[in-house]
């Protein structure tokens, strides 16, 4: 089973080269998993390596069909990672929404756990924006909308995900609260 050291040298090779803002934004966003992993009910490793591997299908190394969440879930089962870490991607932020958006079929094969990991992990992710800066929520997604246009997928996607996003911000910040544990922004 790999390690969260070997998820960041994956991660690292993939990505710092090639697209080095992306591997800014997953090293961000692994260090807030990291800070966040107590919260009851989250899997330390499963959150840490997934959250250092989310983005690993941008690389031009691992995409296939340009559909970074399918890409990259194919990429690490491939590898060896666990089933958790490879749905975690597969699922991350809501892209079964984009998914269906784009016309691109495959993530039915990764299970969705909807779990307090999982949520962790959409947390994290919306709290971090493109070159691993610390957003709010409402920032970083006014941030994609932005980059995108109005009329762009991206944006579409977004619109119709950020119900399902909020409220998996909102149940994390509610379990780092009982965990005592601080948002960050």
């Amino acid at each position: 089973m790999p390690t969260f050291a070997d998820a960041r040298a994956l991660a690292e090779l993939a990505l710092a080269e090639h697209l080095p803002n992306r591997w800014r934004h997953v090293q961000s966003v692994a260090r807030e998993a990291r800070r966040i992993v107590d919260i009851d009910g989250v899997d330390r490793d499963s959150l840490i390596q997934s959250a250092v591997l989310h983005d690993i299908g941008y690389s031009p190394v691992v995409a296939r069909v340009g559909f970074h969440p399918l890409d990259g879930a194919r990429f690490l089962g491939a590898r060896g990672y666990g089933s958790e870490v490879v749905g975690l991607v597969a699922h991350h932020s809501a892209a079964t929404i984009e998914a269906e958006l784009r016309a691109v079929d495959g993530l039915a094969a990764f299970e969705d756990e909807q779990s307090p990991t999982r949520d962790a992990l959409w947390y994290c992710d919306a709290v971090t924006g493109p070159t691993g800066e610390r957003l709010s929520p409402d920032e970083r997604w006014a941030e994609i909308r932005r980059r995108y246009g109005p009329d762009h997928v991206v944006t579409r996607f977004l619109d119709l995900a950020e119900p399902s996003l909020r409220a998996a911000v909102d149940r994390t910040v509610s379990r780092m609260r009982a965990a005592g544990i601080a948002q960050s922004m």
